[in-house]
Parts: C-alpha cells; structure tokens; sequence
C-alpha cells in the first residue's frame, strides 16, 4: 500500500465481501433496500456507482440516464435532483423476466450523502463513472461533511478522475483504471524490480476477452507489488470457491448472501 495513505478500508479482515450496487441480485441496484439488504446478510462492504444532477448532486446511479432502471428518459446531468428523485428506480427489477415486485414502491434513486449517512460504519467502494464535468471535488465534499474520507476507495475505468482524487487527496485509496491495469500487467510479464504501483487494489474480471486475468502468478505479482486484488462480478458460488482458494482478496458480487454463506462454509469468516 502507498505510504500516504489515511484510512480504514483495509482495517477489516480479509476475504472483502464487497455488495455489486448493493445486493443488486435481489433488489433494486444502488438503491437504500439493495444497500439494506446487503448490509443485513452481513456484508461490510458496499460498491456503488456516481453522477452529478444539474444541481450539483451526486447521485447513486450506474448509468448516466434513467431509462434502463427507471424506465423513463432522462439524462442525469441535464435533470435537476428533484426530478432524479421523482422516478422509479424500482420499475425495471425483474428476477424471473414476468414479474416486477419494487415497482410503484417509491424507490428512488438516492443521493450519495443519504447512503453514507446510513451506514457510518460500512466501508464502500465508490465508482465514479462521469467524467465531465468532473465530480471529485464535490464528492470530496459530501466524503468530509459526512465524515466518510477513511471508509472509501475510489474507483474508476477511466483515467482522469483516479488521477484527481491522488492529487486532491493522497490519503484515499484507489483502484488502478484500465491503461494502469495494463502497466502492471506489463510489469508482472517483465518481471521488474522497480515497478511502484500507482493504485492500491486492482478491482477486476476473471477474464477479459480472451485473456485470463485472475491467476495464481497475477494474484501472486499483486501481493509482491504491495495491493489487493478484489475479482468482479462473482454471482455463483463454485467460482466464488475457486477465487477464494486462489487467495484473492476481495470478491464484488450481486449476491453478498450467497457469497458471505460461502465465505461461512470455507472456515474464512
């Protein structure tokens, strides 16, 4: 881990069950009941996702539009939060394709200073997918007023904000976004002995196209390097054993249940 570091995120024992949007296998992705019942299986990790409304709110929402979860137009940075807040965000939810229990039960896309004031005591993964205009400062902002800097990592695919959030505060740990990923493979392949790590845990798929990503010699080159390697997205429960008899440090699943039982069953709890 880098040196400047300032935080609680890594304070928990390991396997990181970290809840995919909460538990968004059951309910409603980042809304407060997909964040509630994560937290009531027993996870103590949340990874949720970020946009900033017209007004300047950050809001808990993976894509940049309303259509897909709340089944209406709108994009977030033209939409004042009132407006965000006036949609359905449990309208699409569907387990089974036929059936669409959340729906007309006032689930709302929330603001991100409602779901950290909820859970003081939960460590989150923040994901910060808007780039322009940028969101760091203001969500440094919501971080201090909620008291929350030492419970997060912050995330991102793309380059720009991760290199913000290093700048405006060195104490908060991050991911390594896609061109960082690659540098450290390249570092692994060449067996360098001066490599430092910019981020301090790689969050990544099994696999990438055709690429293996997660391996005993990757896991192995990140615990040399000084990270975690936390896998996304883990749904079923015979990868969930294999990656955790792998070592891997963290896990991002849908389903933190089903992953905490499997923790549970393995002696890792």
């Amino acid at each position: 881990m880098r040196a400047t570091l300032e935080t609680d995120f890594f304070s928990l024992a390991l396997p990181r069950a970290i809840g995919h949007r909460g538990s968004a296998g059951t309910h409603p992705e980042n809304t407060m009941p997909s964040f509630q019942a994560a937290v009531e299986a027993g996870a103590r990790y949340l990874e949720l996702d970020v946009h900033m409304s017209r007004d300047g709110e950050l809001v808990v929402s993976h894509d940049g539009a309303l259509e897909r979860i709340c089944g209406r137009p709108g994009a977030i940075q033209e939409l004042d939060y009132t407006d965000i807040a006036s949609a359905d965000a449990g309208f699409s939810f569907t387990s089974d394709g036929e059936s669409f229990p959340f729906r007309g039960k006032g689930i709302r896309v929330p603001p991100l200073r409602e779901v950290l004031s909820a859970y003081p005591a939960i460590r989150f993964v923040i994901e910060v997918k808007q780039i322009e205009p940028s969101v760091i400062a203001p969500l440094l902002r919501v971080l201090d007023e909620t008291r929350m800097r030492r419970m997060v990592l912050l995330a991102s695919e793309h380059q720009t904000p991760i290199d913000e959030t290093r700048a405006l505060a060195p104490g908060i740990p991050t991911n390594f976004p896609y061109l960082e990923v690659a540098g450290f493979l390249q570092a692994m392949a060449s067996r360098s002995t001066d490599y430092k790590p910019p981020g301090d845990a790689l969050q990544i798929p099994p696999e990438y196209e055709s690429w293996r990503l997660v391996s005993r010699e990757t896991l192995e080159a990140a615990h040399r390097f000084g990270v975690e390697m936390h896998v996304w997205t883990v749904n079923e429960e015979a990868e969930m054993r294999e990656l955790l008899e792998l070592g891997v440090d963290g896990i991002l699943s849908d389903y933190p249940a089903r992953l905490l039982k499997v923790i549970r069953e393995m002696g890792r709890a």
